[in-house]
């Protein structure tokens, strides 16, 4: 009998909080009469059980269906859905404030030290503490001018191996993983993790496994996000998956920092060692000045997201980029006419070469456009009822933007499926046009490494077209499959055959 009772008030526990929210959802609903279209949904779970892998995809599906402005229900949460750039525009300009918050979901918790990253930090002081600190760091021009040899002499060390291993099918895919991390630890820490001479490749190997489980996890689906008392029991066991990896992760930063902040408090670096230039040792600075508010928490913060976005973003984009360019070869020719005529083969390109290579260009917007990093841009929340495209768009509801489905809409783009650079001539990306092609979002909360990230496409791409012949492995296409993951990798590791040009030779 008792256990007949307890089992009974478990019930009521869990199911009573449920009907009194959908009881208010109703209320709100009747208040904000005129909101979006909506398709059809189910008792509490809401339109959850139409999400399937891959997501961007289902949700572009259901956009065709119901229009590029949706009101969907995950769980006990509302969600805005927008698929064109217009609303797009709207809400990340006219409404850029509303949509300025971060929705609070476990994984911003757990793997973003809870919420104080600048990618899911809550709008106001800390966030825009954390943005000013990564532009003036990180950003700036004068930052990105000043760590343009750095990048440089990444891409050289990855044309040497490539040279070395000529001989036999390169492993493109996990060349720009090693390319991308080692220019983001380079910049931020000084330390190169990947290479010859290197002391630290396992730990680099195993950081990046536990980074790579960290960035999985974050986009997967958790139930306990749209539907809270599924947390109290945690019967996916996510959460504590994502404890298991944070403290991992945590482990490894925090002995970057002490390594660093023992380095920076030596005899030997007080008596001349040149220091300071580092991102890590300006934040090491600020915490000697403020500790209250620069902890070691923060700092981490800092690192942690531009390890992870830095080497995600780029590689991916260094991925898709050749692989697409592998299976358009005369749009590859096109790449190294163009660099052989502004260029040459007497030196090696550089970052201040890229403004010149138009086409280099567009091949990288076109990637952009067809294979966007993010295919979903980090969501955002509204901080107060507001209207867009003609609804009432209630508080606390959480905006999605598609990019995928925007930068695919056959109403914006002539053939969007396919691979065309030359429809980027003459482009600005200013103003409304900005909104058709948003790889990485836009606003107040847009990326802001993306100069840093395209910087780093440019010259590595452009620098493997000016130093080698590529072909693909055998006579079929390369596989263009979308794999699972928030950078949404390719599903097949690239390889390809190369054969080095006179650049290289004389090198040699």
């Amino acid at each position: 009998m008792e256990e007949t009772y307890f089992w009974y008030s478990l019930a009521l526990l869990i199911i009573f909080p449920v009907i009194l929210k959908l009881s208010i959802t109703t209320i709100t609903q009747k208040r904000n009469k005129n909101l979006p279209p909506s398709p059809p949904s189910l008792p509490i779970i809401g339109h959850l059980h139409l999400l399937k892998q891959p997501v961007h995809r289902t949700l572009q599906s259901l956009s065709s269906k119901f229009g590029k402005t949706i009101l969907l229900r995950w769980g006990l949460r509302k969600v805005l859905l927008v698929s064109s750039p217009l609303i797009a525009e709207e809400c990340l300009t006219k409404h850029d404030i509303i949509f300025a918050n971060r929705p609070r979901l476990l994984a911003g918790k757990h793997f973003n030290y809870d919420f104080t990253t600048v990618s899911v930090a809550p709008y106001g002081d800390l966030w825009r503490n954390l943005r000013r600190i990564m532009t003036l760091e990180m950003f700036s021009s004068s930052r990105l001018v000043m760590f343009s040899s750095v990048r440089q002499g990444e891409v050289r060390l990855l044309l040497n191996q490539i040279m070395k291993s000529r001989s036999v099918p390169i492993d493109l895919k996990s060349k720009f993983t090693e390319l991308s991390f080692n220019a983001m630890t380079m910049m931020v820490l000084g330390k190169r993790y990947y290479g010859e001479n290197v002391l630290d490749v396992e730990e680099a190997k195993n950081i990046q496994k536990v980074m790579r489980d960290g960035v999985d996890l974050s986009g997967a689906t958790n139930l306990g996000d749209f539907l809270p008392f599924l947390q109290w029991m945690d019967i996916t066991g996510i959460e504590k998956k994502m404890v298991r990896i944070m403290a991992k992760l945590d482990s490894f930063l925090q002995g970057l920092v002490e390594e660093r902040r023992a380095i920076l408090s030596s005899d030997f670096a007080s008596n001349g060692k040149e220091v300071g230039k580092l991102m890590i040792d300006n934040l090491l600075k600020l915490q000697e000045t403020d500790s209250q508010v620069y902890t070691d928490e923060i700092i981490k913060g800092i690192i942690l997201v531009l390890l992870v976005a830095g080497t995600d973003t780029s590689s991916s984009s260094l991925d898709w980029s050749m692989a697409l360019l592998l299976n358009h070869p005369e749009e590859m020719e096109k790449v190294r006419a163009e660099i052989d005529t502004n260029i040459g083969q007497e030196r090696p390109l550089e970052e201040q070469d890229l403004p010149k290579l138009k086409y280099l260009q567009n091949v990288i917007h076109e990637t952009h456009r067809l294979y966007p990093p993010v295919p979903l841009l980090v969501p955002h929340e509204a901080s107060e009822d507001c209207v867009v495209g003609g609804y009432d768009v209630p508080r606390h509801t959480m905006l999605v933007i598609n990019a995928w489905a925007i930068h695919r809409d056959p109403e914006i783009w002539e053939d969007p499926t396919k691979f065309k650079p030359e429809r980027f001539e003459g482009w600005s990306g200013e103003g409304s046009q900005g909104y058709k092609l948003i790889p990485f979002g836009n606003g107040r909360r847009g990326c802001p490494g993306a100069g840093l990230g395209n910087r780093l496409v440019g010259l590595a791409l452009g620098s493997l077209i000016q130093s080698f012949e590529w072909e693909r492995v055998g006579e079929e296409k390369v596989d263009m499959g979308e794999g699972l993951g928030l950078a949404m990798p390719r599903v097949e590791p690239l390889e390809a055959i190369c054969k080095p040009r006179p650049i290289m030779l004389s090198s040699m």
